[in-house]
């Protein structure tokens, strides 16, 4: 992405207004977005001002003696021993300090205020001294350390990332999937243009007779929920005594271009739903999704449910978001004229490039997720250690232009989803009150993508009985927590009361620590039925027999726009 700029027009009022938003242009696939006027405190900048020459007075009385910072960016000893490096980070700390006071200074909505300093976190980051090497004194350091060799290493990364189309995150040749990341044993059993269903092996001799049908999110590959064996959410629900279900879905191609969110309910949920009725024979079963994969499952339900259909006997909804109201950081992203561009561009047909998508990811912490593999990669001559979690990260996946746009526009924009009535799919006006069944909602406490208020305000929709816990971390280490590792904490509120905010109920509820994987599948557990001996093959006769094993052959497609 190219370096975020703002433009301020001045005007005799002393309004102005913020354009040009390159960053956010470029993270929304150029689309521009609508620039509010805005104004500054003439106080608060001459206060401002007044700070940063007193501060940059100090910085010019220490000079070439100035002590080391303390931002990680710049915490190496070579840092410390090059006095040209440190005070460039000195001043650089304190420029990126002040501009970030200018935006607070700014008077102006809250959502222009996001922007602008979503834009000047994007400049600081870019503009670190540390991305330079003429001012990073470890890379200079190792180049005379090497010879230069890191340089030549630096220039062959760079060559090598060229190509592959992304900034290399780690050794994705010491990965393959189904080799060493998705290994649990399973096998295809039904798959359409859309998906591909896998069921697993029971590690158990008995199962409960009611399926567990799992909806991943489709701009993710499935296996996270299954890098390995330790930490495979799949196979602990394998372990606790569940049949298990996995929707595995297609990476779109050109094939797929005219796909709508119609098409993702109707001919891939509802499909998968009806097929693990039909695999096992169980009227009703449990159903888990996860992000994006959650608010489909939702839909599809709630389709179902317009039908007469209930299939559901629990709902189990991780970092899910219903209710759009609170999107967090990525609302800076969306408005009208960032939608009807995306319409136009790809509405009637097209492919959304998970390129697009992961750049977007990655520079919500540009300092963790693209500059400082910039820096090691290319100005050190590093090669990024094997890593799973990022191995996945990096395997991007296209979505059909048509699901997106509608995506975007009703659920992110308009946030019509919550409103009974308010929206039809599949025929079906779709009302989110109407899914009869429990659901346990899982939140992440610090979670960037879908907030924990926002996670929080599904237990205000749903009307079945509801169980709401919060693990701590963010989007994905909240949700893939073994028990076995005994890491990190979550809170319950034993009263069970769901009051309408999430801070209400966290004033009530209790820390335990550990995974929460546990009170799940306790959860769970009630609501499995009676336990039955477990299948000796996978599928059901000959409509739905295996045809070849897990993890199938659609989570490997690489993304192709």
């Amino acid at each position: 992405m190219d370096q975020h700029e703002i433009q301020h027009t001045e005007k005799p009022s002393g309004q102005g207004e913020a354009a040009g938003n390159t960053m956010t242009q470029e993270a929304t696939g150029g689309a521009p977005l609508d620039a509010p006027p805005f104004s500054f405190s003439q106080d608060k900048l001459q206060q401002l001002q007044q700070d940063y020459l007193a501060e940059a007075g100090d910085l010019w009385r220490q000079g070439l003696s100035i002590k080391p910072v303390t931002d990680k960016r710049f915490a190496g000893e070579a840092w410390g021993s090059n006095p040209v490096s440190s005070f460039t980070a000195a001043v650089y700390l304190l420029n990126g300090r002040t501009m970030l006071n200018m935006v607070e200074a700014i008077e102006a909505d809250p959502k222009t205020k996001s922007r602008l300093r979503f834009a000047v976190e994007q400049w600081m980051a870019a503009a670190s001294p540390s991305n330079s090497l003429a001012f990073n004194a470890e890379a200079q350091k190792r180049a005379i350390d090497t010879q230069g060799e890191s340089i030549a290493k630096g220039i062959h990364n760079l060559l090598h990332d060229m190509k592959q189309g992304h900034v290399s995150m780690t050794d994705e040749s010491a990965f393959e999937v189904g080799r060493n990341v998705a290994t649990t044993e399973g096998a295809v059993v039904f798959e359409n243009e859309l998906f591909q269903l896998l069921e697993y092996k029971p590690l158990t001799a008995k199962v409960y007779e009611r399926p567990f049908l799992l909806v991943p999110p489709c701009i993710n590959k499935f296996y996270i929920l299954d890098l390995q064996p330790e930490n495979s959410l799949i196979r602990y629900a394998n372990e606790q005594g569940h049949r298990v279900f996995v929707v595995s879905w297609r990476n779109p191609d050109e094939s797929l271009r005219d796909c709508t969110w119609d098409q993702y309910i109707e001919d891939a949920a509802i499909q998968a739903i009806h097929t693990v009725q039909a695999i096992s024979g169980s009227k009703q079963i449990n159903a888990l999704g996860f992000c994006v994969g959650g608010t489909i499952l939702s839909t599809a339900l709630a389709v179902l449910a317009a039908r007469g259909e209930k299939p559901a006997a629990s709902v189990t909804l991780l970092t899910t978001l219903l209710d759009f109201d609170d999107t967090g950081i990525l609302d800076i992203f969306i408005d009208e004229t960032m939608v009807k561009f995306r319409e136009m561009q790809m509405g009637d047909g097209g492919l959304l490039p998970g390129s697009d998508l992961a750049s977007t990811f990655s520079f919500l912490r540009p300092n963790d997720l693209v500059w400082n593999y910039v820096v090691g990669n290319y100005l050190k001559g590093e090669t990024p250690p094997p890593f799973d979690l990022l191995y996945w990260n990096s395997d991007a996946t296209n979505l059909p232009g048509p699901f997106y746009t509608w995506y975007l526009r009703n659920t992110y924009h308009e946030n019509k989803l919550k409103v009974p009535g308010a929206l039809t799919v599949c025929g079906a006006p779709i009302d989110l009150g109407a899914i009869d069944a429990p659901v346990y909602i899982y939140g992440s406490r610090e979670d960037h993508i879908v907030p924990i208020g926002g996670a929080y305000a599904s237990t205000q929709l749903l009307k079945g009985k509801k169980r709401f816990v919060m693990g701590a971390s963010g989007h994905i280490a909240g949700v893939i927590n073994p028990p076995a590792k005994n890491k990190r904490s979550h809170w319950i509120r034993e009263d069970g009361k769901l009051p309408t905010t999430q801070p209400e109920w966290l004033a009530g509820a209790q820390e335990h620590p550990g995974s929460w994987w546990t009170d799940w599948s306790k959860w769970l557990k009630g609501h499995g039925g009676k336990q039955i001996p477990a299948p000796k093959t996978y599928g059901k006769g000959s409509a739905y027999k295996a045809t070849e094993p897990a993890p199938g052959r659609y989570v490997k497609a690489k993304a192709k726009a």
